[in-house]
């Protein structure tokens, strides 16, 4: 009787679980017996690692098999078991030291041939194993690079079966050459990306890089002064945006030009929306680290499953966790079903979603700064004069309820887009200050909030919690007088009341004070309600 042990991981969402691989022989009739919750692509590991095992030159036991899968409770989904079933049996059958992989966490998918095709969420597979304490992984070559961004873990990466059995039993590491001609892609990366998808999908548009050129600059649009400075507001503070006005003003491209003009993530942020990436299927080949904010627009036909996560078995991530520490941007939010609208409500106040389903619960990162596009009416031409709008005033009241009150109360920036004029079509008004210019801004404002927040768990003024505004970091005597009037008003919730003053500790940072005056106050008011007081054209935001 042989017996031997190996390590692998089973993602749930994008949280691993490490999972012991047991191989155990006995004598009697052969046959291969997998236990322990697979699913049906798991299942059919036992023909692709016979198959491997054989065509790598190893030989396959002929006894009775039995390979268990631990914890037992866990569901195991995916090919990623593979590379760890093939090695605890041979392991169990005594051609590799089953003492040298007892610890080995392997991760990969087995072609027939034995070659090591990639798997998707390979970072928060190796993260998982590093938190339970593993420190030597095996993952497909491809995937090497993105493997070492987890810190302490030596990372082997192999293109083979064969390689790896010769790097286990000290033997001479054979080379394996691409079957392909030289300059074709490698068929092999396929396993990375899911069919439909898309490969640009959450990142920003244009092309990454901090030197590159090539991405849509905010001296582009021309006009629109109001809505440019709710945009530097809105990247500044991480503060939710509205821009309602007809088509053609600029929203889109107001939108577009946003993840710009946010810093650069940082390293943590980086390996969080690298991990969702990866385990989406959407991470670029080659590109093992996000380092700028993701970007997704979902069509407005987008069901609450593709919105938020979901699917059968064991739920993925939806559009505000591919969002994740980026911009969610809801074009025609106006013609998005209702019932997906309203589900981002958890979501716009926790930074996380949990997705419960018959196959597990599951949550997810989902902190992103939404961005929200619509018309006034069907027709768009509503807030038009002389447009010949003939939308009749219950059409208009119905189209714009579909944004439903608690929705729009967590938008903190409401921008009237207006129609661009002759004089700023043609340049009269003068070219607008571009995207550098700009982003320098908002990265000095982030790092007076940053140095703030020090000590305490938030970094944004979206962030926190109206109590310690009120009572930790107090505005200026009077300042919000103006504001407390409205909330008596009724023109004001609590909740907008709190964030009429994160919209103002953010305006103080851009205009580098030490706490938010009542122009501040005036000028969170007047982009909060979208009643123009005079105050953003007293003063702009980054002055």
């Amino acid at each position: 009787m042989g017996f031997a042990r190996a390590c692998s991981v089973a993602l749930v969402g994008v949280d691993g679980v490490v999972v012991e691989v047991q191989a155990d022989l006995e004598p009697g009739v052969a046959a291969f017996t997998l236990v322990g919750l697979p699913d049906k692509t798991l299942v059919e590991s036992r023909d692709r690692v016979r198959a491997a095992v054989v065509n790598s030159g190893a030989a396959w036991p002929q006894k009775k098999l039995t390979v268990g899968l631990s914890p037992a409770s866990v569901p195991k989904a995916g090919a990623g078991f593979d590379l760890a079933v093939a090695i605890a049996v041979l392991g169990a059958a005594e051609v590799v030291d089953p003492g040298a992989i007892a610890d080995l966490v392997l991760i990969g998918e087995l072609g027939l041939d034995g070659r090591v095709r990639p798997v998707r969420g390979i970072l928060p597979a190796v993260l998982a194993a590093a938190e339970a304490g593993h420190r030597q992984v095996v993952v497909p070559q491809q995937c090497a690079a993105e493997a070492a961004l987890v810190p302490d873990v030596s990372v082997l990466g192999v293109r083979s079966l064969r390689q790896l059995i010769a790097v286990l039993t000290d033997g001479v590491v054979p080379e394996e050459e691409p079957p392909d001609p030289p300059g074709r892609p490698d068929p092999i990366l396929a396993g990375l990306l899911v069919p439909g998808a898309g490969l640009g999908t959450g990142l920003a548009p244009g092309r990454p890089g901090g030197d590159c050129t090539d991405f849509p600059d905010l001296a582009d649009v021309t006009g629109q002064h109001t809505a440019r400075r709710a945009l530097e507001v809105a990247a500044a503070g991480g503060h939710h945006l509205f821009l309602s006005g007809p088509p053609g003003a600029g929203k889109t491209m107001l939108a577009e030009r946003l993840p710009w003009i946010l810093p650069p993530l940082t390293r943590q942020d980086s390996v969080e929306v690298t991990a969702v990436h990866s385990v989406a299927g959407i991470l670029p080949p080659g590109e093992p680290l996000v380092s700028r904010p993701p970007y997704c627009a979902p069509h407005h036909s987008a069901t609450m499953q593709s919105l938020v996560g979901g699917g059968t078995g064991v739920p993925r991530p939806g559009a505000v966790s591919l969002a994740h520490r980026g911009i969610l941007f809801l074009d025609e939010a106006a013609e998005f079903h209702s019932r997906a609208l309203d589900a981002l409500r958890q979501p716009l106040e926790s930074g996380h979603v949990v997705i419960a389903r018959a196959a597990g619960v599951v949550r997810l990162p989902a902190r992103f700064l939404m961005v929200l596009a619509a018309n006034p009416c069907p027709c768009g031409r509503h807030t038009l004069h002389g447009s010949g709008c003939e939308c009749p005033p219950s059409v208009i009241r119905r189209y714009q309820s579909r944004l439903s009150g608690p929705l729009l109360d967590r938008v903190d920036l409401r921008v009237e887009v207006e129609p661009v004029t002759r004089g700023d079509l043609l340049g009269q008004g003068g070219r607008g200050e571009s995207t550098a210019v700009v982003a320098g801004r908002v990265r000095a404002a982030r790092e007076r909030a940053g140095a703030r927040f020090e000590g305490t768990p938030w970094r944004l003024n979206s962030e926190v919690p109206g109590q310690e505004l009120r009572t930790r970091w107090q505005a200026a005597p009077g300042a919000l007088v103006q504001a407390e009037r409205e909330l008596e008003r009724g023109l004001l919730t609590a909740r907008g009341l709190d964030r009429v003053l994160r919209v103002a500790w953010t305006v103080a940072d851009l205009r580098g004070r030490d706490r938010p005056e009542a122009l501040d106050v005036a000028v969170a008011l007047e982009l909060r309600t979208g009643v123009a007081r005079g105050a953003v054209s007293m003063t702009g935001a980054g002055t």
